[in-house]
């Protein structure tokens, strides 16, 4: 369930939007119409930036987050991933503590097709191999095809910093932690083009 902190996130134009706007237009300014759609236009794009930076973690996460533990089967794994119609999740010890995170890649990547990590890619394999290539895998737990240098993120951590996240580092998800590193929330991509194009929508509706 997401939390509803992200509606009482204030909508207007600041002050300061409107002086940094001023600031990005060059050269003398004689306000007419033209001027000011142009100072708008600034103010407008200066506000959705504040914004960004004003939406936290917590704001925007998933609270009731799919998991599951180190010693979990693969099968299981694979199971849990189909029920909930997710392509990862993130892997937890006893203390629930983050310590991977387990999806679609993974198993692509450890069903003897390490230079082809696409679907495709393994249907290819498959077609040439003698067998299912995922037979080697049906003793494995989830420790042992994670990703354990996973990528987590405090619940105070802007939206903005974890949409470059996703980006510089090809990832589609980051586990929100909290105290100890025990896992909060999670918040994907998706949430983040939702919460974007919450706060866009929300300052037009102002105009």
């Amino acid at each position: 369930m997401k939390n509803q902190h992200i509606d009482s996130c204030p909508m207007d134009i600041s002050d300061d939007d409107i002086l940094k706007a001023m600031k990005d237009i060059s050269g003398y300014l004689d306000i007419t119409p033209g001027d000011f759609k142009e100072i708008y236009r600034f103010a407008y794009r200066h506000t959705v930036e504040r914004l960004k930076h004003s939406v936290k973690a917590k704001d925007v996460m998933t609270r009731n987050v799919v998991f599951v533990k180190k010693d979990t089967s693969l099968e299981d794994v694979a199971d849990i991933l189909n029920r909930h119609l997710i392509s990862g999740v993130p892997v937890i010890d006893d203390h629930r503590r983050v310590v991977g995170v387990i999806s679609e890649k993974d198993f692509l990547f450890h069903m003897g097709a390490q230079d082809k990590r696409t679907f495709m890619g393994v249907v290819a394999h498959c077609l040439k191999s003698k067998g299912c290539v995922a037979i080697s895998m049906r003793k494995q737990n989830a420790e042992d095809i994670m990703t354990s240098l996973v990528i987590t993120v405090g619940e105070n951590t802007p939206i903005s910093i974890i949409a470059n996240t996703f980006t510089d580092k090809n990832i589609n998800r980051v586990p929100i932690t909290g105290e100890n590193n025990k896992l909060v929330g999670i918040v994907t991509r998706t949430d983040i083009v939702k919460a974007s194009c919450y706060i866009e929508n929300s300052i037009e509706s102002k105009e």
